[in-house]
């Protein structure tokens, strides 16, 4: 009893010194300040440049083609030299691409699980070299080491944002499916037992698909899938099993038609759920993206103008020069910030609106003052025709 007790503080103390070194070394890491920053940041553009990704997809696209012929021995025979060349080329490629991202970070990489498939996926390059050089060429297992370099094709997943979306939408429904095909165990397997009692006796039953648990489970996991189970039944019905048919169809609705098609539903909810992220993501993405760059056209306006401001202050040039100046090196190409209200289109779509009102009140105000101009002139012309009148009357 006195070890027990003094056995168990020693493993927790023992722990959380592990974990405050671990915490202690990557603090320690992260203060120290590289040299080479200008070469990380070239080397960090690289990486993320679309042009890398696209050599990487079709490198690895071209391995995987080179992979299929290889399964046909007289390609493989007629150009043994050319698969020996390209699959040097495309292992220098994968290290490559390793060391660059180790380089760019080598810390934050380990985190990725992305990043740790392609590593599993290196090793996995090395080990029929390996078998070759310690086993020899006839050793049991080199055709397994052989084949599993089909998992090359895995680094396409680091860069199709897609299928990592899917990924994660299986990742979530993981405990949720879980559930499911427990629900399906257990029904198959109060089903196995009364399939082994009702239709496994050793006089006149069903030994071959009934006889024990295990053909019973493998029985019952065609009749879900629904293939063969006509045969199967065929095979009760001779047997003259009387509630045959009644058990075939309530495990096909059970197993079939609801904890399948439970299983589908799952899947596809929480996938159209993953997208919906994913949408929201890219959406967001492309908005941060949009306002950084707004951010760096604002600021060089704004350091122009301060620029302007500074050469009108000092008098060497005047206002309507550098006004001059400053549109010839405008160009068609130019980025324009349209963040202001008079530019957005809801604005310009009102102000056209205003616009057309604007010239009917004008077109309108026109046709008032040419009727009062001919007004006028109508008075005009009968003034003098009564004053002429007057006169008459005066003499």
């Amino acid at each position: 009893m006195s070890q027990h007790f003094h056995h168990n503080p020693v493993r927790v103390k023992s722990g959380s010194l592990f974990a405050t070194a671990s915490e202690a070394l990557q603090a320690r890491l992260s203060k120290i300040k590289r040299k080479d920053k200008e070469c990380q940041a070239y080397f960090r553009k690289v990486i993320k440049s679309t042009l890398f990704q696209i050599v990487m997809i079709t490198t690895v696209t071209t391995n995987s083609f080179l992979l299929v012929l290889g399964t046909n021995y007289d390609i493989q025979f007629k150009f043994f030299r050319t698969f020996e060349v390209s699959e040097l080329f495309f292992v220098s490629v994968y290290v490559c691409e390793f060391l660059m991202k180790v380089y760019v970070d080598p810390i934050t990489y380990w985190k990725d699980g992305y990043n740790i498939l392609d590593v599993i996926i290196l090793i996995i390059i090395t080990i029929p070299y390996l078998l070759r050089k310690i086993k020899g060429n006839h050793f049991a297992y080199l055709h397994f080491a052989d084949g599993i370099q089909s998992l090359r094709i895995l680094k396409l997943i680091s860069y199709s944002r897609g299928i990592r979306t899917l990924i994660i939408a299986v990742g979530e429904t993981v405990y949720t499916v879980a559930s499911v095909l427990i629900l399906l165990f257990l029904l198959m397997f109060v089903f196995a037992i009364l399939g082994f009692c009702l239709f496994g006796m050793t006089d006149r039953g069903d030994l071959e698909n009934w006889g024990n648990l295990a053909s019973a489970f493998f029985t019952l996991f065609s009749l879900a899938t629904v293939d063969g189970w006509t045969n199967l039944q065929e095979e009760l019905d001779k047997r003259k099993f009387t509630v045959s048919r009644a058990f075939t169809i309530l495990f096909i609705l059970l197993a079939s038609f609801i904890f399948l098609n439970m299983f589908v539903g799952v899947m596809i909810m929480h996938t159209e759920d993953s997208i919906k992220k994913f949408e929201r993501d890219l959406t967001l993405e492309r908005n941060l993206a949009i306002m950084e760059e707004k951010q760096i056209i604002l600021k060089r306006q704004q350091e122009e103008v301060n620029r302007l401001m500074n050469t009108q202050k000092s008098g060497s040039m005047n206002f309507i020069d550098m006004v001059e100046g400053f549109k010839k090196t405008l160009r068609h190409t130019d980025p324009m910030v349209l963040d202001d209200f008079s530019t957005s289109l809801s604005f310009i779509d009102i102000y056209f609106v205003t616009l057309d009102n604007q010239d009917v009140i004008v077109s309108k105000l026109q046709e008032l003052y040419c009727e009062i101009v001919n007004v006028l002139s109508l008075m005009l012309e009968d003034k003098p025709k009564e004053s002429s009148s007057s006169l008459s009357g005066l003499s």
